[in-house]
């Protein structure tokens, strides 16, 4: 994607979007739930930005708001890597963190996913905890997490990331 491109970062309001983002969580996410430290979230419970360009989508993310005033980033999806879909997403997530007061925004990642700890790193985040063995716990929650994942490394660990706020 060329940065002339205007992309456009909204609030889903409209059926189709909510379709889109479902159909995104399907294939990106296996389902509609999301698994984070063993607890089970649904995508129709969480916030969400979406981004569009001229041809359509080209990303969404997905976010909670926790008991301790913080923001979690549950899901992030650019369809076009390094396009600067997932850094306008994330940086509409921080937003509306910090309007709301939140001190920071955190995630989990698998220990597989080495491009987003890349792109979390490279963003402001930092590593604050990893839970070995997490992951095959969240097996017998959602069965559907895969046994190997990217780069062939097989997935077992969550981790923690964070950025400060406030």
């Amino acid at each position: 994607m060329n940065d002339h491109l205007k992309i456009k970062i909204f609030s889903p309001n409209e059926e189709e979007d909510l379709r889109w983002l479902n159909q995104l969580w399907q294939v990106e996410w296996g389902g509609e739930a999301m698994v984070s430290r063993g607890h089970v979230f649904y995508l129709h419970d969480l916030h969400s930005v979406m981004a569009k360009d001229e041809n359509g989508y080209v990303g969404a993310a997905t976010y909670r708001f926790d008991m301790e005033n913080n923001c979690e980033l549950m899901s992030i999806n650019a369809l076009s890597p390094a396009s600067g879909v997932g850094t306008r997403l994330l940086a509409a997530v921080e937003q509306e963190a910090s309007r709301r007061g939140c001190r920071r925004v955190w995630l989990i990642t698998s220990n597989d996913n080495l491009d987003a700890l890349r792109f979390y790193q490279k963003r402001g985040y930092r590593i604050t905890a990893v839970y070995p063995g997490a992951i095959d716990e969240a097996r017998c929650i959602k069965p559907t997490i895969p046994l190997k994942g990217d780069h062939d490394i097989e997935i077992h660990d969550e981790i923690e990331l964070e950025k400060r706020l406030l």
